[in-house]
């Protein structure tokens, strides 16, 4: 919707452009239009990579606006034989159209290859130019380049929802107790669950009916197959439909974070669909201003399916707090994130009365609400 509204802004910008000329019939002459094109070089090949890093760079030269004023830029993409009059994709550059240069990402590249109807993983060929303008009048570059991308292996068609189900799952071959995934952006999810290993599962795009059904393999998402894993345990499973690239990592534990004493008091076993709890008691730690109660979670993961070096993350806070919650503190205290491990940072503190008292602790890492964690006596 938005690229359509500024399609239809640029397209009465560009009307109104000759509704400007003079009695005469020139054109106002106070903008020119772009003459030279620096980066990237006419007919550069770009390979799409997944990585959010990943961008391509493009520069033009300043054009000169007399009478004072500054003018700003739109960058336009069409198809090989289109003309420009109604790009297939139209952007402003950098600074809200102000700067003579546009950092696209590899994503972004994806969609825009998708719209020229290159298909997932093939390599095609589009155009770009550039149009600047002033107040209602805008003129397009007379020069046009050649870009060429080689897509990601993504869908054109991104699933809304998506669940793993299948004889390794948690809910086993009932599709009716797949276990969903977290959208944790338009086309990307994740998951925490559980898998047994030699066993086929997949994923789905629902629960009732006949869903369209995925897999992985070399680190891709494919349709109509099934996937497997080597070792029994608790998956953190990515899918990012966009670039099809998929992630495995192996959570090998989950503990609850003293800092006063540096150390896990306890770990928090998993107890299926993206839940970890246990029962225990904590006792506040005696320091000479009083007692301390601060408290974070660690979490230990093996990448790659299990196969890499065991690495240390950090749930701490999404919300920074540095005071006691009560009974009435609001449900976003307890929302948490993965940071980089520290003593002292992102901590939570418990209520008083915990002080030495059993209580059961919780983290949800489910899919319809934020991550977050209970404790409850």
């Amino acid at each position: 919707m938005k690229t359509v509204l500024i399609k239809i802004t640029f397209i009465a910008s560009f009307i109104l452009a000759f509704i400007a000329c003079d009695n005469m019939g020139e054109t106002d002459s106070r903008l020119a239009a772009v003459g030279n094109f620096l980066e990237p070089l006419d007919g550069q090949t770009f390979v799409l990579e997944a990585s959010a890093s990943a961008s391509v760079y493009f520069e033009w030269d300043h054009v000169k606006v007399e009478d004072s004023g500054t003018a700003i830029y739109q960058i336009a993409f069409d198809k090989p034989d289109g003309d420009f009059s109604t790009p297939v994709y139209l952007t402003a550059s950098d600074n809200n159209g102000f700067e003579n240069h546009v950092t696209i990402t590899h994503k972004q590249m994806n969609k825009i290859a998708g719209m020229m109807g290159i298909k997932p993983s093939d390599t095609g060929s589009f155009k770009w130019t550039v149009f600047s303008s002033k107040g209602t009048n805008a003129m397009k570059s007379g020069k046009e380049n050649t870009i060429t991308v080689t897509r990601l292996a993504g869908f054109a068609d991104v699933p809304i929802d998506v669940f793993v189900t299948g004889e390794a799952s948690e809910g086993g071959t009932d599709l009716s107790k797949a276990h969903k995934m977290k959208a944790v952006a338009g086309g990307e999810f994740e998951v925490y669950t559980k898998l047994v290993a030699g066993k086929p599962f997949y994923f789905t795009d629902g629960t009732t009916g006949t869903p369209r059904e995925f897999y992985t393999a070399d680190g891709l998402v494919k349709e109509n197959g099934t996937s497997t894993v080597t070792t029994d345990g608790i998956y953190r499973i990515t899918l990012d439909f966009n670039t099809g690239a998929c992630t495995y990592a192996l959570v090998t534990r989950i503990g609850f974070y003293f800092c006063p004493q540096a150390k896990i008091l306890f770990d928090l076993p998993y107890i299926g669909y993206g839940v970890f709890q246990t029962k225990a008691t904590v006792e506040f730690f005696q320091e000479s201003w009083g007692r301390d109660e601060r408290y974070k979670f660690r979490m230990f993961i093996k990448e790659n399916g299990g196969a890499g070096a065991e690495e240390e993350l950090e749930w701490g806070t999404l919300n920074q707090t540095d005071s006691r919650p009560t009974a009435t503190s609001l449900e976003s205290y307890y929302y948490l994130q993965l940071v980089s491990p520290t003593d002292w940072d992102n901590k939570w503190k418990l209520m008083g009365d915990f002080d030495g008292v059993p209580a059961t602790y919780t983290i949800y890492l489910t899919a319809d609400q934020p991550y977050t964690h209970s404790i409850v006596k």
